[in-house]
């Protein structure tokens, strides 16, 4: 890791790329687009060949069984699938996380959506990201001595200390013992702690039982979609203003959470394209301008974002986004009285539960056309039928028919991602929104 190459990157985002207006926003992101198509033309077997018959605006959209069907002629590094694949597998299952295939660093992320992904990140490009992060995340003022605790699911040589008196980075599992993930992390004291929104709800429970006294100047929520009932409940217990947001995965790191409390995008070194769902939501897809060993061009994430209508006051020019509210495949069908096919987004199905009263826990999941199974934490007639009555009133609101809802005990699992509104029913919903 060269601290000289994290300090330039940090010092770049931090200070010396103002971005103030959309002009100036649009002016870099062409410069690094026509660099990075001259570079994938020379070393990526893939693009090459795409490049020469396809304008950039032309080039096929990828996705995560693109990037894994065509991985070995898409990176730069010459680095074969199966054999990076094998050693990711193997650092998964031993849960020691130090080996590299060669100077690169690989990894597994299984996403929302379930299905395994592989990624590649090169020693250049993983001091390009620490030095991001750390300019994105370190609290303006006081720089030095700060300590990051990171729950994750896999850890990687991306995220090892840097070593210094400036910063230092602690690793913590998210499949180990909970209990002994609180003590650790309160002897460690972190100045910044980095969790998905499922285990801060946990870290937040330790805060209320006297069990993690520390204030953390700042807390973040990854990998997870951050639902406004468990932003409340982290903010209050860990006793923070708000709670920030790093949006970052497979594909990059794609926003972040100002000093304003806004999510922006990363369009300082990401150019996003958006494939827009109603007024306000879209789809991104996303091209990396600066990712080289795994190229990510024009990739289709399949989230959902829902766009801020106004400028930010912090006086960035990156485009902010109101709300990252999950996967588009996620999103639920309601049958309307007229017949059609009505969509509802997972965030409008979390906010009408908001209103519902008796319960901590929950999750819905649409299981057939008509069916959705709600998982509760406590399972009584006054719970249950307050969130039936909440779904109701939005069923009516939308125009649509009632669904049948059949509850069941919440149970967690710490080994996936937390999706709180998901559709696991496909028929011909698809095809028909």
């Amino acid at each position: 890791m060269s601290r000289l190459r994290i300090l330039r990157e940090f010092a770049a985002v931090r200070w010396g790329r103002p971005l103030r207006t959309r002009a100036a926003v649009e002016r870099r992101q062409a410069r690094l687009l026509r660099r990075h198509l001259r570079f994938l033309r020379h070393r990526s077997p893939h693009f090459r060949r795409l490049l020469e018959t396809h304008a950039f605006a032309e080039l096929p959209l990828m996705d995560k069984s693109v990037m894994m069907g065509r991985f070995d002629e898409i990176n730069t590094v010459g680095v074969q699938r199966d054999e990076a694949l094998a050693l990711a597998i193997a650092n998964e299952r031993s849960r020691e996380f130090d080996a590299d295939l060669g100077e690169n660093s690989v990894g597994l992320s299984s996403g929302t959506s379930g299905h395994r992904g592989l990624f590649i990140v090169s020693p250049r490009e993983r001091d390009a990201w620490v030095g991001t992060v750390l300019a994105r995340t370190l609290p303006r003022g006081r720089l030095t001595g700060h300590r990051i605790a990171l729950f994750l699911r896999a850890d990687n040589s991306l995220y090892e200390s840097v070593g210094s008196k400036v910063v230092s980075f602690s690793y913590f599992d998210v499949y180990a013992d909970m209990d002994e993930n609180i003590r650790r992390l309160e002897a460690y004291r972190p100045t910044i702690l980095v969790a998905p929104p499922s285990v801060l709800r946990l870290i937040a429970r330790a805060a209320d039982a006297g069990r993690f006294r520390t204030v953390p100047q700042k807390v973040y929520a990854v990998a997870e979609v951050l639902e406004i009932a468990d932003e409340e409940r982290i903010a209050t217990s860990l006793r923070q203003p708000r709670i920030h947001q790093l949006y970052q995965c497979t594909e990059g790191f794609l926003a972040h959470t100002c000093e304003a409390g806004v999510i922006h995008l990363n369009e300082d070194s990401v150019l996003f394209e958006r494939e827009q769902l109603d007024d306000q939501r879209f789809t991104p897809i996303v091209t990396d301008l600066r990712r080289r060993a795994q190229p990510i061009v024009r990739y289709r994430l399949g989230d959902v974002l829902r766009a801020c209508t106004g400028p930010c006051r912090c006086g960035s020019a990156l485009a902010a986004i109101e709300r990252i509210e999950g996967r588009e495949g996620d999103t639920l069908v309601f049958r309307g009285l007229d017949g059609r096919r009505v969509p509802v987004f997972a965030d409008v199905m979390s906010r009408a539960l908001l209103y519902a009263e008796g319960f901590d826990e929950y999750r819905v999941v649409q299981t057939n056309a008509s069916l959705l199974e709600i998982s509760l934490d406590v399972l009584d007639d006054r719970t249950m039928g307050s969130v039936t009555a909440e779904v109701d009133a939005l069923a009516e609101r939308l125009g649509c028919e009632r669904p049948e809802i059949v509850f069941q005990p919440y149970m967690r699992d710490g080994s996936v991602k937390l999706r709180r509104v998901a559709r696991t029913w496909r028929g011909d919903a698809d095809e028909e929104l």
